[in-house]
């Protein structure tokens, strides 16, 4: 028997967003074609590097909003999230609180080649409680 998928997180590094949107451009997909809602996550770091970022909310929020404006996902529901802590952790949390049926999420960091998957989506394989779908580079 056949899962129903109704809700789908995607977790979007925003650092590498310019980069690769292929797991995002994946979940959008699979949204559409399961008629589910999509989460857009991103999980931006507990201290600020950059010192101008006075409300670090604020400014992600606005950074994920930007992100959709340039990848809109035509026909599906988005609900836009940030939450603050390690990347890894806080998807398993946020994916367990929402109770998705499914994480859509990339294999590793663009820069590291030498790794078939990085560190964040090997803990969210090993810790999701739901399906995970990880799209390779």
């Amino acid at each position: 028997m056949t899962r129903e998928t109704k809700l789908i997180l995607c977790p979007v590094n925003l650092r590498h967003a310019k980069v690769d949107t292929a797991a995002y451009d994946e979940a959008v997909e699979m949204a559409r074609r399961r008629n589910a809602r999509l989460i857009v996550a991103t999980v931006a770091p507990e201290i600020e590097r950059n010192l101008n970022i006075y409300d670090s909310n604020k400014y992600w929020s606005g950074e994920l909003e930007k992100f959709l404006a340039a990848h809109p996902a035509e026909g599906v529901e988005v609900t836009l999230m940030v939450r603050k802590g390690a990347v890894h952790r806080q998807i398993v949390k946020l994916a367990s609180e929402q109770k998705v049926d499914l994480i859509v999420i990339e294999s590793a960091n663009p820069r590291i080649q030498d790794y078939l998957l990085g560190t964040t989506a090997s803990h969210v394989v090993a810790h999701a409680e739901c399906s995970v779908y990880v799209v390779r580079k």
